[in-house]
C-alpha cells in the first residue's frame, strides 16, 4: 500500500480529470490534517485520494462507496482505509470513529467549493481564496449548488475545529498543488 498504487488504481476507475483533482486536493487536505494531528501522512494521503475512485463506475447511492470498499478488500487496502472510505459517505450512516474518519467527511465537499471560489476568481488562481471569500459563497446557495453546506459545517463540528480555521488549513493544502489543480492561476 503506497501513494503509488493508490493513484494507479485511482486512474484506473476514473478517467475524468475533475475527479482525479477532486482525489488530489482531498489527498493534500488529508495530508495537511495528518500533519496537524501528528498522524500517518501517507495513510491519510491515500484515504483522500481513493475516496471517490469508484464513483464513475458506481455513481449511485446505492453503489458508491460501497461497491468500491469491496475492490479495495480485494486489493488488500487495510480495513481502516476501507472504512474511512466508506464513511466519507453520510448516507450509509457509520459512525466517524477516528480522526483519519472525521478529517476524510469534513474536508471531502469544502475542497470542492474551495475549487469552487479559485474558478471564479479574475486569476482563478488559489492565491485569491481566503476563508471569508468561501464563508461569502456558502452563504449562496445558487453558487456550486452541489456542494452540501451543511456537510462542511458539520464535518468540522466533528473534527472539533473552528470553521475559518478547516476552511483556511484546506486551502492553504490545495495552495501546495495548486499546479495539478489547475488553479495556479492564469498568470502562470
Amino acid at each position: 500500500m503506497n501513494r503509488d498504487d493508490a493513484w494507479a488504481l485511482l486512474c484506473e476507475y476514473t478517467q475524468s480529470q475533475g475527479l482525479r483533482k477532486h482525489g488530489l486536493a482531498v489527498e493534500a487536505a488529508m495530508r495537511a490534517y495528518a500533519r496537524h494531528y501528528g498522524e500517518d501522512e501517507e495513510k491519510w494521503a491515500i484515504v483522500g485520494l481513493l475516496h471517490d475512485f469508484d464513483y464513475e463506475i458506481h455513481p449511485t447511492a446505492d453503489k458508491h462507496p460501497v461497491e468500491g470498499a469491496k475492490i479495495l478488500r480485494e486489493r488488500g487496502y487495510p480495513e481502516d482505509i476501507v472504512y474511512a472510505v466508506m464513511c466519507h459517505a453520510d448516507h450509509l450512516g457509520l459512525e466517524r470513529k477516528t480522526l483519519m474518519d472525521k478529517a476524510i467527511y469534513a474536508v471531502d465537499e469544502l475542497t470542492g467549493l474551495i475549487t469552487a471560489v479559485a474558478l471564479v476568481k479574475p486569476s482563478k488562481s488559489l492565491d485569491e481564496v481566503d476563508a471569508r471569500s468561501v464563508r461569502k459563497k456558502m452563504k449562496d446557495k445558487a453558487f456550486a449548488r452541489s456542494v452540501n453546506r451543511d456537510d462542511i459545517v458539520k464535518g468540522a463540528q466533528d473534527l472539533g475545529v473552528d470553521l475559518d480555521e478547516h476552511i483556511a488549513l484546506v486551502i492553504e493544502a490545495m495552495k501546495e498543488i495548486a499546479g495539478e489543480l489547475g488553479l495556479r492561476g492564469t498568470g502562470g
